[in-house]
């Protein structure tokens, strides 16, 4: 039975909490931890985790509690310094994305668990959904052919309100904006989806949020071989539609679900009825997949307890969280040095560093409000 903690005892808590109770036969939540005094024990007795300890100090925890696993969920700024901690304690480690606010603290982080030999894995969820991965399954398939443009829609919005929590709007604290923090999702699945890009183009907004020093909105073009991609990170899209729409040669297949296929007539042009046999060979995949037996949250948390009793990496490992990084980082400098970024970015970049971000990025407008809780998730 794997002892498992979890730091940081906020909204995104309750997803790790769930998800480990889900594999009540494998491991038992002993500890949660969090800064503030009383509210790790507050939230073991409101999840019904009887036999949970409380702690109000994180290394604390994970001296004392004799952990196999933990869960990190604490803001941005905080992650690669406990991740490290537990990897040096030679504990497994889950952390919520972003993995850090910086490559030279994703790569700390790296470096601790190949010290350790500990399981590092960040939180990728997405890529446990099954509309996704059978996404994934058709590009794996070649069935579309060579990739000539992806559009990424990360759509989402959010009120003033969600910038009043005192760690949120600021590039110290939360790292960055909505690219960092939301469109991370989406970034990691391009990533899957397609691998790192070659070059990136791109421009940042405060459009709606004067509480926020942050970005709103960013729009990034990403090269790919022959082909481009355009990413739209964004919490400023009433409806929150989120899509990735996938252009290959042969077809295009989009998530929510979509294919197209099309065929050339003598003169180039589209002809009459498009490729019905494209289409059904794609969605004879679609039809094909099993379903996943967990997914989200549940879903990675079932993947890295499984990696741990079989002794493999886990499906979204540490590699990937610092790729998503690079992007991330990649997007914010060309956005602020109005300039076009290749990729990878070597160490000797500034903005590899940690803390240069955060002295040099534009302060879009400032913080107003610095309030302990969040009033909704």
């Amino acid at each position: 039975m794997l002892r498992i903690g979890i730091i940081g005892t906020g909204s995104i808590a309750n997803a790790h909490i769930g998800g480990y109770l889900a594999f009540g036969e494998e491991c038992e939540v002993v500890a949660l931890a969090d800064v503030m005094p009383g509210k790790a024990a507050q939230k073991a007795e409101e999840s019904g985790l009887s036999g949970a300890v409380g702690y109000d100090d994180p290394l604390q925890m994970i001296a004392e509690a004799r952990l196999d696993l933990v869960s990190i969920a604490t803001p941005p700024s905080t992650h690669a310094a406990l991740s490290i901690a537990a990897l040096d304690a030679g504990i497994h480690v889950l952390v919520e994305k972003p993995m850090a606010p910086s490559l030279e603290e994703c790569d700390a982080v790296l470096a601790a668990q190949r010290r350790s030999g500990a399981l590092l894995s960040v939180v990728a969820q997405n890529r446990f959904r099954d509309d996704l991965a059978t996404l994934k399954a058709v590009v794996d398939s070649d069935l579309l052919g060579g990739i000539s443009h992806v559009r990424v829609d990360s759509a989402w919005w959010r009120g003033l309100p969600y910038y009043d929590l005192w760690w949120r709007g600021t590039w110290e604290k939360e790292g960055g904006g909505c690219t960092l923090n939301h469109a991370i999702h989406h970034i990691d699945l391009l990533l899957w989806l397609l691998g790192r890009p070659s070059e990136i183009a791109a421009m940042l907004a405060n459009a709606q949020h004067d509480n926020s020093e942050v970005e709103d909105l960013s729009v990034a073009v990403l090269r790919y071989e022959r082909g481009l991609a355009q990413l739209t990170s964004s919490v400023v899209h009433h409806g929150q539609e989120q899509e990735i729409v996938i252009q290959g040669e042969h077809a295009r297949v989009s998530q929510p679900w979509k294919v197209v296929a099309e065929r050339s007539d003598a003169a180039g042009f589209p002809a009459q009825g498009g490729d019905p046999d494209r289409v059904a060979a794609i969605e004879e995949i679609a039809a094909a997949r099993e379903p996943l037996a967990h997914t989200g949250h549940t879903g990675q948390i079932g993947d890295v307890l499984a990696a741990i009793r079989e002794g493999r990496p886990p499906i979204a490992d540490g590699h990937d969280g610092r790729n998503a990084i690079e992007v991330v980082t990649a997007i914010y400098k060309a956005g602020i040095e109005h300039q076009l970024v290749s990729l990878p970015l070597s160490p000797d970049d500034p903005y590899y560093r940690a803390g240069h971000l955060v002295a040099h990025a534009p302060r879009l407008n400032q913080e107003q409000l610095s309030l302990a809780e969040a009033v909704a998730p």
